[in-house]
């Protein structure tokens, strides 16, 4: 098979933005010592969520760690425990990774059994008043604090679902009532010195159902239900806080797929863009289309079978450079952190030494760090590939085979030194590919980076 790949970098098609951020940034209980994997892969963003473990460890980020007993003081400096979470948020500033601060809790996957932090706060302005306290901590030095600028508050995580959430124990009304008073106070308090949105929503895979509903004409209808409640939720959320007035600085929603699995949400990457097209509907027809796109939770490759595979770099890498082309803001992969769990693709949960999956990043970290696209098009579907020119007109080019190997040709004067990612290279230089006419061979699941 042979894949053209036209370019043009003097046509400049706009900023590389962040679909190489991550949640859950390596930090395994007071070792800073992984973080600099971040900084090394331009990594700008770490999501703060689900930090520590099961119920945030008892220690990291969730409000009930911070603030332990609700019936205290929100204005006591004494009633906040800082702790952890000070030393989690120095070693990301000290290796330039900014967080993106999820107020809320962790969530409790054995609910069934007994529900402990996943209920509605008993007073809704108190529990803003908190989450007050801790930005004054981490952005205006109050109570021995910081002057971090965190910039992204997200309020809660994934609520719908109500009596059968692991995130949430209320009704919709409730959280939106949650949302409207937290919201609020929170912009009085901090203006546009801080951005808060949410609500990290399960996913919006139920648009399928009717694409036409979702701006997405010329999509067939699927006869599966493709959890439509998810949707019904959203749109019963922008109706809210449209009604009451609320901010919402930006809007975050997760998606997981597994391309050759039935144990997914979507079928495609070309689903995941489809999806993001429907966010964009969904905020312009309720008056919220300037608010930022986070598409904060994601794995395209998330089963155990998967870790350390050249199939989940590619894939990884894929959706990068897929997302790129459309009008989200941000990508969050989940997760990067340190330990075993089925999410967490990027390191060896026994030994802590990276994966493919973050030479992935690391390849896209370097478009990143370039700064601008410039056009870049691929004729072979399966070959995902972006373009990136620095201020210096520095060049690079990154693609990703999710189909059969391919004999690839660059236009004249593009090729620069070939590095691959699977599982034999590490970001590592393989001339043994590439042929001196700019043809090189990318091998079914591999990524390659050019520059």
């Amino acid at each position: 098979m042979n894949t053209t790949v036209k370019i043009d970098f003097s046509k400049k098609l706009g900023t590389i933005r962040a679909m190489h951020a991550v949640g859950q940034p390596p930090y395994p209980h007071m070792d800073g010592g992984y973080m600099h994997y971040l900084t090394e892969a331009h990594i700008p963003f770490a999501r703060l969520h689900d930090v520590g473990g099961l119920f945030g460890g008892n220690m990291y980020v969730d409000i009930p760690n911070i603030f332990r007993d609700f019936s205290a003081d929100e204005y006591d400096p004494a009633s906040y425990d800082f702790g952890f979470t000070d030393e989690l948020l120095k070693t990301m500033d000290k290796n330039g990774v900014r967080p993106i601060y999820r107020l809320g809790v962790t969530i409790e996957n054995f609910f069934e059994i007994r529900a402990y932090r996943i209920f509605p706060p008993s007073d809704y302005g108190k529990w803003a008043r908190i989450c007050e306290h801790i930005i004054r901590h981490y952005n205006e030095g109050w109570a021995d604090g910081f002057q971090f600028g965190i910039e992204y508050w997200e309020i809660w995580n994934e609520p719908e679902d109500g009596p059968g959430s692991g995130m949430w124990r209320g009704t919709d009304v409730e959280f939106f009532e949650l949302y409207e008073v937290a919201s609020k106070h929170l912009k009085a308090c901090f203006g546009d010195k801080i951005k808060v949105g949410g609500y990290a929503s399960c996913g919006l895979d139920g648009v399928f159902q009717d694409p036409a509903a979702y701006g997405l004409d010329g999509i067939a209808p699927r006869g599966e239900t493709y959890r439509y409640y998810f949707v019904r939720y959203a749109e019963k959320f922008f109706d809210y806080i449209r009604e009451h007035g609320c901010p919402l600085d930006f809007f975050s929603w997760h998606c997981y797929i597994n391309a050759d699995s039935d144990k997914q949400h979507c079928h495609s990457i070309r689903d995941v863009t489809l999806l993001s097209r429907a966010v964009d509907y969904l905020l312009k027809k309720y008056g919220y289309e300037n608010a930022e796109r986070q598409l904060n939770e994601w794995n395209n490759a998330w089963e155990l079978r998967f870790r350390g595979t050249a199939y989940a770099s590619a894939n990884a890498a894929a959706m990068m450079l897929a997302m790129q082309n459309t009008n989200t803001d941000m990508l969050c992969y989940y997760d990067a952190r340190i330990g075993e769990s089925c999410f967490g693709g990027m390191f060896n949960p026994l030994n802590y030494t990276p994966l493919p999956v973050y030479y992935a990043f690391k390849a896209f970290g370097e478009l990143y760090a370039l700064g601008t696209q410039g056009f870049c098009e691929s004729d072979n579907d399966d070959v995902y590939a972006l373009a990136a020119v620095g201020e210096d007109g520095e060049r690079a080019l990154m693609l990703a085979n999710l189909g059969e190997d391919t004999a690839v040709t660059l236009p004249g004067g593009t090729f620069g030194t070939l590095y691959l990612v699977d599982e034999e290279h590490a970001l590592t230089p393989a001339p043994e590919q590439a042929s001196p006419d700019g043809t090189f061979l990318l091998k079914k699941n591999q990524v390659a980076l050019i520059k």
